[in-house]
């Protein structure tokens, strides 16, 4: 699918495509998040599957439940409807989360439990009135019960858009009147916030027979606007026993759901006490997926391919590598994997990610468009990137302002973070755009980074 805009703009991906399908331009409603076109072009051209990524329409449970309901039926690479559709919501995700026994830091519906029907991917009506903020009012007496400081959210929200910090009981009101505003219609809820935490998550694959195994995970601490700006794994905030309990009740969450495919549970981790709390559930590929594919050997998007092609995850060649097994096993008994009682490799070394943004950070981050004139990037062993336009391209209003990725690996964090210093100096990009390059090249080279 190819926007005039993208058209224009000389998008990569473009150029790397077997075949183009033109889609109107605008507003990602128009194009990339429209479900009803999607299905509409996936029928007129004979697809057999659906690869939605981390786009627009990744965490829509109508794509995948549209594209069942085809004739013939065309195959969704990710979660089917009902459990994305639990675990999309902020609220419903957090209910089933506690119910199935996941740490939740307090917020104005710890108390509430609920059973989670699978096929229907649903909790009871009851539950999730009894865990939204109706009313200003109500806002306010949660607060004071949860205490300050506190985060209003809104359950539909997400990229910086409603959620306000509120420090103390007379700014609930206007923080409470302004997340409403930003996401209209949405049910709101508060949480405890959690000072000096990190942003933890975990990655998982899960396949149709039930398996679901957690390939280490990521901190992405480091944000700008609620948003990720830097990635890196494997974690090394948490001790390893710590670590090895949220991967574990991860694996307990995607279950308890029946989720299938790619997913990534996040967390905050508290330093302080080492505690660690449900945040959500991602029910899609994340950008920064290349920072596990670096560390775990296993190629993410061909896993997901092969989960949906029906594969059981102890006969993905590379999950059979990650856990000392041969790539492909001749004794069809043999080949079976016990995943809770089998040891994983050990991380191959370690990864540090940044984000390329068209942004001008002394600005606030606020987000530039226009055109690129020079952009000069190679990979080496060490530092691997990819940018969505070349020399050529352009950032239009319409897209979103990463424009490229970089992932440097090491044998250590220190020298990811060595390599990574060395690319973004070496890395030039010069346009109309402002971009984040030196701003984050100063900022890995603090000691607070560091």
């Amino acid at each position: 699918m190819a926007t005039p805009e993208d058209l224009r703009a000389n998008a990569e991906y473009i150029r790397m495509a077997d075949i183009i399908v033109d889609v109107p331009g605008g507003s990602n409603n128009h194009n990339y998040a429209n479900v009803t076109l999607i299905v509409e072009l996936a029928r007129l051209h004979g697809v057999h599957a659906v690869w939605a990524g981390w786009g627009h329409a990744s965490e829509n449970p109508l794509l995948p439940d549209t594209l069942e309901q085809s004739n013939p039926p065309i195959k969704f690479i990710g979660p089917a409807g009902p459990p994305m559709r639990a675990l999309g919501d902020k609220i419903g995700s957090t209910i089933i989360a506690q119910s199935a026994g996941v740490p939740c830091i307090s917020w104005n519906g710890d108390s509430v439990k609920a059973d989670y029907d699978k096929h229907t991917g649903s909790l009871p009506d009851s539950a999730f009135e009894e865990a939204t903020i109706h009313s200003a009012t109500e806002a306010c007496e949660a607060a004071n019960r949860i205490g300050f400081p506190i985060m209003i959210k809104a359950s539909e929200g997400g990229g910086g858009k409603g959620i306000r910090r509120v420090d103390k009981q007379e700014d609930v009101l206007t923080a409470y009147r302004q997340v409403c505003g930003e996401v209209p219609g949405s049910p709101i809820f508060i949480m405890k916030l959690a000072s000096n935490s990190r942003h933890l998550e975990v990655q998982l694959i899960a396949d149709e027979y039930g398996s679901a195994v957690a390939l280490n995970g990521r901190d992405c601490s480091v944000q700008r606007r609620h948003q990720k700006i830097i990635e890196e794994g494997p974690p090394v905030a948490a001790a390893p026993d710590i670590w090895s309990e949220m991967e574990k009740a991860a694996v307990s969450l995607a279950k308890a759901v029946g989720y299938t495919n790619a997913g990534t549970v996040e967390y905050l981790f508290s330093e302080t006490d080492s505690k660690f709390y449900f945040l959500e559930l991602n029910p899609r590929l994340q950008v920064e997926h290349p920072v596990t594919e670096m560390i775990t050997r296993v190629n993410l998007p061909a896993a997901q391919l092969q989960v949906a092609m029906g594969l059981p995850l102890h006969n993905i060649p590379e999950i059979r590598e990650l856990y000392g097994k041969d790539r492909f096993e001749s004794d069809i008994s043999s080949s079976v994997i016990d995943f809770e009682t089998e040891t994983r490799n050990k991380p191959a070394g370690h990864c540090i990610a940044v984000r390329i943004t068209a942004e001008n950070a002394e600005a606030g981050f606020k987000p530039t468009s226009g055109g690129i004139q020079e952009l000069n990037f190679r990979s080496t062993p060490n530092v691997w990137g990819y940018f969505s336009m070349d020399s050529s391209g352009s950032i239009h209003e319409f897209a979103d302002s990463q424009f490229g990725h970089l992932f440097a690996s090491g044998i250590d964090r220190e020298q990811a973070r060595r390599n990574m210093v060395l690319a973004l100096k070496e890395l030039s990009i010069r346009g109309d755009i402002s971009t984040t390059i030196d701003y984050i090249a100063n900022l890995i080279e603090l000691d607070d980074f560091i």
